[in-house]
């Protein structure tokens, strides 16, 4: 029997069974397809030395006036300016308020007296101008540092830990003071906490006479990052806003956030107009700092030019308008110089048209919600978001992407934990990617990626809580959080728990910050031919592009659909390799390649086989 060549169809499919899905790819993990075929994703390298503390909710890039470039990151406990090579803690602080310690023997815990401090357990303070302090081991300069609080007793005690300094204290003294006890803003949590409530979730979820779907009790700490002008702008997700100033930070890179004024005390979005310069707030206070005022469903616009006047008159484009559509605002996107706007169930359109009205506002899509705040990003004047089941896209017109990977994705979603779900966009490959928690993780641990250059799926186990594309950068910007972590971090915090981010380039390299990493892709079963026949193959010749390393060629056979499927052949595939002879009998037949070794680069082409028909003994 002549050689035959075996054909597979770009992307992957789980929507149908590994039989039906006959000629295409079923599974892949850090795959992408160009140009029709398979090739591993290029690697990611750290670009600080240190870590960042906790889980990095949002990314965001720009450059000042001069021109110079700027990368502001948000995890649950601070905020972070990367600028010239290193991460700046820029962390907005919300009260500095006098200080007394009190030092017990036989303990590093220490009591500290500051009186209606508003923190809670896991805040950072630092003390400053420390005195008095004659514990052995412990001088002033010991505590002038950084420490996270580690108890807090009641609205006028805390406690801290100095077992990180190496020391413990001596006899009980109570004379130690600081005349500065600098409080950061409140940590959120890195988890939800949720519950089960009639209703919640998308239609159709769960079964009859049961709590359909987990509903959020205590959300993430999640932040929404723009730029106004070269200043930053950062709001927390149901929370105040604050502002950088940039060329203040540039002159002194010790300058952190400040809270802005005038600003509503309660947001689910924040975003800034594209070419009329106008700052938005959504699902907000239409009076900022009334809490009686937060309607989830309004939006908020200051007046042009301006980030602190948000009161409307005759002499300005403040204003507010409210959705009638949806039940909360829960994202917005800039796209075609307008802004998308996303509730949970619907989309609208926000036009700047001018005075007297500023913006107008129009529906123009019903049961396309966004399911979480960083699902939408736009590329190329095309917007991609995730909803409660399925995708969606808005080009002009909404309406739903087609997902051959669908059931996949959704049928094994964590929804409690779907304000943690981040989507992000590679220009240079033309990929839409969504990174998720699955359906047994409280962390995000699975990719989806849409090529929208090759419209085909894959999936993966890349676990980013933040991304980036390249456009300030030279490449995309990603972060992964590890919960259980207590790697070196920046900056040096006295007692500091567990749980850190690191930043990488992405598509830079071959492996995964200087380790292997794994890349597969598998295909579905290949009928052999009709009816009853049996293959044999006893040869095949692989084919691959710009291979450099080795990989590893499986074949997988059985004899019916439902039957079990056996490995019958695994061979190692290198540069050099001009066949490889084998034996393997099968009525259908999976192709599997993988690699998993450093300095490794392949794009599979075509697979031809040598074969004959064979008895089924």
């Amino acid at each position: 029997m002549p050689l035959f060549k075996v054909q597979v169809a770009p992307g992957i499919d789980k929507q149908d069974t590994e039989y039906g899905a006959e000629g295409r790819w079923i599974d892949s993990d850090n795959i992408r397809f160009r140009y029709g075929l398979p090739e591993k994703i290029g690697g990611w390298q750290s670009i600080i030395g240190t870590t960042l503390i906790g889980a990095a909710r949002d990314q965001h890039t720009w450059t000042d006036l001069a021109g110079e470039g700027f990368d502001a990151i948000g995890t649950n406990r601070k905020i972070y300016t990367y600028y010239d090579g290193v991460a700046y803690d820029v962390t907005p602080l919300s009260t500095t308020i006098p200080a007394v310690f009190t030092f017990t023997s036989g303990t590093t815990i220490v009591d500290v007296l500051a009186t209606s401090h508003g923190a809670v357990l896991g805040d950072c303070v630092t003390f400053s101008t420390v005195s008095g302090v004659s514990v052995v081991n412990i001088a002033n300069t010991t505590m002038e540092n950084e420490f996270e609080i580690v108890e807090v007793t009641d609205n006028d005690n805390i406690k801290v830990d100095v077992a990180d300094l190496g020391v413990t204290p001596g006899a009980v003294t109570a004379s130690g003071t600081a005349a500065g006890a600098a409080f950061q803003i409140n940590v959120g949590p890195d988890v939800s906490a949720s519950g089960l409530g009639w209703g919640a979730g998308g239609w159709g979820l769960g079964t009859w006479s049961s709590p359909s779907q987990s509903v959020s009790v205590n959300d993430i700490r999640v932040w929404q990052l723009d730029n106004f002008g070269e200043d930053l702008v950062a709001t927390a997700i149901n929370g105040k806003s604050y502002y950088l100033d940039t060329s203040a930070f540039k002159a002194d890179t010790t300058t952190r956030m400040t809270e802005l004024t005038n600003a509503p005390d309660r947001s689910n979005y924040m975003i800034v107009s594209p070419r009329d310069r106008h700052l938005i707030f959504l699902g907000t206070e239409t009076t900022p700092g009334t809490s009686t005022t937060y309607d989830p469903m309004s939006v908020l616009f200051g007046s042009q030019e301006s980030i602190t006047d948000f009161t409307p008159t005759a002499i300005n484009t403040a204003g507010f308008q409210r959705l009638s559509s949806g039940n909360e605002i829960r994202s917005a996107i800039r796209t075609r110089g307008d802004i998308l706007v996303l509730t949970d169930n619907s989309a609208h359109a926000m036009q700047y048209v001018g005075p007297p009205y500023t913006f107008t506002f129009s529906q123009i899509g019903t049961n396309c919600g966004a399911i979480g705040p960083h699902v939408a990003v736009e590329a190329e004047n095309v917007v991609f978001w995730m909803s409660d089941e399925t995708f969606f896209i808005y080009d002009g017109t909404v309406k739903e992407l087609p997902c051959s990977v669908q059931d996949y994705v959704f049928d094994d979603f964590n929804f409690s934990q779907r304000n943690s779900t981040f989507a992000g966009v590679d220009l240079k490959h033309g990929e839409i990617t969504w990174f998720y928690a699955s359906a047994n993780s409280t962390f995000i641990d699975r990719n989806v990626t849409y090529s929208y250059k090759e419209k085909v799926w894959t999936i993966g186990s890349l676990a980013r809580t933040s991304w980036k594309g390249a456009d300030v950068f030279e490449y995309p910007l990603a972060t992964k959080y590890s919960p259980n972590s207590s790697a070196t971090a920046t900056p040096t915090v006295i007692g500091v728990t567990d749980g850190r981010s690191n930043l990488y380039n992405h598509e830079i390299g071959t492996d995964a910050d200087g380790a292997a990493m794994t890349a597969y892709v598998e295909s579905g079963d290949i009928d052999i031919g009709d009816g009853d026949d049996i293959l044999f193959i006893k040869r095949y010749i692989p084919d691959f592009k710009n291979q450099t390393g080795n990989l590893t060629m499986t074949f997988k056979t059985r004899q019916y659909p439902g039957g079990t499927q056996t490995t019958a052949s695994t061979a190692t595939v290198y540069s050099t390799t001009t066949k490889i002879d084998t034996r393997v009998r099968g009525r259908q037949i999976a192709v599997r390649i993988e690699s998993n070794s450093t300095n490794n680069v392949w794009r599979f082409g075509t697979l031809r086989v040598d074969g004959q028909p064979d008895g089924k003994r």
